[in-house]
């Protein structure tokens, strides 16, 4: 049993030198008496003891670098500190093992680079408006830059934004004042409206009592016109019954003593209405009946 163990470990020692397994998510760049040979892919592979060996193992997935803090300067000259992830994957293991010296700080160092030159170009507001826009230009300018690296960057993005204390102060107080003018906008619009719907009342008001006064000047000249034309209607049917009735035997005689009749009865009314005299009443009422009563009389007898 001893010796058999011997030789197992002897085995097993053996294939170690001469095998070598690459895991699923790695690749194996190899050396022959250091010079670059192949690279391995996932899987088991046999190489030469002492004359092939394992340079460099590169990550096959993508992988995630933290962006560090740092300050920058926005166009409307606002610092601020931006910080942010970048994802990216191997694709060449051979030209990132002898392309770039580290390429994960290379390409951190590129997007810090790259990012500090686009917010520059953006004020603060643009910024937070037009993240993805600023996110698309840093993934071009360092995927760009990165293509001898033998690494492809998928994606970068801005975590935080943190103006200074000085700035965040400023802008609440700019948000207070722009709610305040929001709202004396408001009110001033509330106020308007309200004192145009006022005179809106008022205007229709005067219109509905203008055009009700009219119609109701239009109803009493309609009713005097009405009136008139009914008292011309009947006096001239009175006027042509009485012509009618003068044209008749004793007719005139009639009309006389009905004249004489509204004389006394008209005097009677202006004496008892009246102050100053210039005859006794009585014999202003005699006067006129035998005046009237003598007229009579010779209209009878002719």
């Amino acid at each position: 049993m001893t010796l058999f163990t011997i030789l197992a470990l002897a085995a097993f020692f053996i294939l170690k030198l001469f095998l070598i397994v690459v895991p699923m998510r790695e690749s194996f760049v190899i050396e022959r008496l250091g010079k670059f040979r192949t690279v391995f892919q996932p899987g088991l592979h046999l190489i030469v003891p002492f004359i092939d060996r394992v340079a460099y193992r590169h990550e096959i997935r993508e992988q995630v670098f933290d962006i560090p803090p740092q300050h920058c300067i926005t166009k409307d000259n606002i610092q601020v500190e931006i910080d942010g992830l970048v994802y990216l994957k191997v694709m060449d293991p051979q030209l990132a093992s002898y392309g770039i010296g580290d390429y994960s700080l290379a390409a951190i160092n590129m997007a810090q680079t790259t990012m500090r030159s686009e917010v520059g170009k953006l004020s603060l507001g643009e910024i937070f408006s037009e993240r993805e826009t600023l996110n698309e230009t840093i993934v071009r300018e360092i995927d760009r830059a990165s293509e001898s690296w033998g690494i492809k960057v998928y994606r970068y993005e801005v975590a935080n934004i943190s103006p200074s204390a000085h700035v965040v102060t400023t802008l609440e107080k700019q948000m207070v004042a722009e709610r305040d003018r929001r709202a004396d906008i408001t009110l001033a619009t509330a106020e308007k409206e309200a004192k145009i719907n006022m005179s809106e009342g008022v205007r229709q008001e005067a219109i509905n009592l203008s055009i009700g006064e009219r119609q109701r000047r239009i109803n009493i000249a309609e009713g005097r016109g009405r009136e008139i034309s009914l008292l011309a209607g009947a006096q001239a049917t009175g006027i042509a019954l009485v012509a009618e009735a003068i044209n008749k035997p004793g007719g005139n005689t009639a009309i006389k003593m009905r004249l004489v009749d509204q004389f006394v009865e008209e005097l009677g009314k202006i004496l008892a209405s009246s102050d100053i005299s210039v005859l006794p009443g009585e014999m202003a009422r005699v006067k006129g009946i035998f005046e009237g009563v003598d007229q009579v009389t010779k209209q009878f007898k002719s």
